[in-house]
């Protein structure tokens, strides 16, 4: 938390900052989403650049789930619900989560 103080000639103004609280973004296998289709999420939604999308669905794949990144609450719900969306549109049942960090 930072915190300051300005003034502005007679009147002291203070200013208290905190830091936004932050979210670990983690999709979670299924039996029937494509691995293609995780990729091709990971790229259009969370700006990964193909090699770091790949290494990410893979931990999907083997471990049960896998970190995207961690956001800010707004940004992470976001995200989250944009992976729904494109999922039931497409016929996948993909989960995504958020866990505070």
């Amino acid at each position: 938390m930072a915190e300051q103080t300005k003034t502005d000639g007679k009147t002291a103004v203070y200013e208290d900052f905190s830091e936004p609280e932050l979210f670990r973004v983690v999709l979670l296998n299924d039996d029937f989403t494509t691995k293609d289709f995780v990729v091709a999420v990971l790229i259009a939604i969370f700006h990964k650049k193909q090699e770091e999308a790949v290494v990410i669905m893979e931990d999907v794949h083997r471990k049960g789930r896998g970190v995207v990144g961690t956001y800010t609450h707004d940004i992470a719900a976001t995200r989250c619900l944009q992976v729904h969306e494109a999922a039931r549109s497409s016929g996948f049942p993909l989960r995504c989560v958020m866990e505070p960090v």
